[in-house]
């Protein structure tokens, strides 16, 4: 089961897709009118008996609640604007690692220590939006496809055999970065934070559609050039270990977002680097959870 946040005649509404989505089913008539504020107030309080009748609605007739044509509607980033900064994870494949070490000073050779960053975002861009590049300040634009795992309930020190309890469901990022602001200060913050520089999308993918610990393949395309291709069983740091290592002392809420790094074939590892200029179209994909498409602007 999938859910989004979009816009119909400029009216924001929470839906899920149909089967073959290509419908959206308007969450509000399927719960008899119970509305939700927010992607972050659904994931917060919603209750089981709610979600079986989502998935109920999702299996079967839907010609009795308020559906709209996906072609006529807006999709916009199931999470508009996080509760906390973004909890990221960096280089947590071994391929990238090898990447970057003639990119930066640092040595991530020591797989055992995971890299753990926050990036800021004022608001997530969604498929379809542009990326409004900050060339004055960097030029060297770069993506980064990355698996989104949602968090759904508030725990702190989590073991790692619970973790999946506390995860509501997964969606796909792109951690854009300005690769010179991010190796000229001694933290990547200011390299990953300008704005429009979050994009993720288009949906939140249900835990239940996948079996845990997932693997899936996660892809990126440059002007429809493959550039990343890998799959999440070869994290370094898998989820369990993430969420436990993070939640130990820290308390995470309902709709934090943690991104779990990205694989090789960035711009910044390719010979000649291959940064992103005005006018490129990025896709990022994982098959089960859809496209997240953007253009530079």
């Amino acid at each position: 089961m999938k859910f989004v946040r979009f816009k119909s005649e400029n009216n924001e509404k929470l839906g899920i897709f149909n089967k073959d989505e290509s419908k959206i089913i308007e969450i509000s008539s399927v719960l008899k009118g119970r509305e939700f504020s927010s992607m972050i107030d659904l994931i917060e309080n919603i209750t089981e008996d709610e979600m079986e009748q989502l998935q109920e609605t999702f299996g079967g007739k839907i010609s009795e609640y308020v559906q709209y044509d996906i072609s006529k509607v807006k999709i916009c980033s199931p999470i508009k604007r996080p509760i906390h900064d973004i909890i990221c994870v960096g280089v947590n494949y071994k391929s990238h690692l090898e990447e970057t070490k003639e990119s930066f000073k640092d040595d991530f050779t020591e797989t055992e220590k995971t890299v753990y960053f926050s990036k800021r975002a004022s608001e997530i861009i969604g498929t379809g939006d542009t990326v409004k590049s900050r060339m004055d300040l960097d030029t060297h634009l770069d993506y980064e496809v990355e698996l989104a795992v949602i968090i759904g309930k508030k725990g702190s020190d989590i073991a790692k055999e619970d973790v999946e309890k506390y995860i509501f469901g997964y969606s796909i990022f792109n951690d854009i970065s300005a690769r010179e602001l991010q190796q000229s200060h001694f933290q990547w913050y200011r390299g990953k934070s300008l704005d429009t520089y979050s994009s993720m999308g288009p949906c939140i993918l249900h835990k239940t559609a996948l079996s845990f610990p997932i693997e899936v393949d996660v892809k990126s395309y440059v002007n429809k050039e493959l550039r990343q291709s890998s799959n999440t069983r070869l994290f370094l740091a898998d989820i369990p270990q993430i969420i436990s290592e993070i939640s130990a002392g820290i308390t995470l809420e309902p709709g934090d977002i943690i991104i779990t790094g990205t694989p090789s074939g960035v711009g910044m590892g390719m010979k000649p680097q291959g940064f992103m200029k005005k006018g490129d179209v990025v896709t990022c994909e994982i098959p089960e959870i859809g496209k997240l498409i953007n253009t530079i602007e």
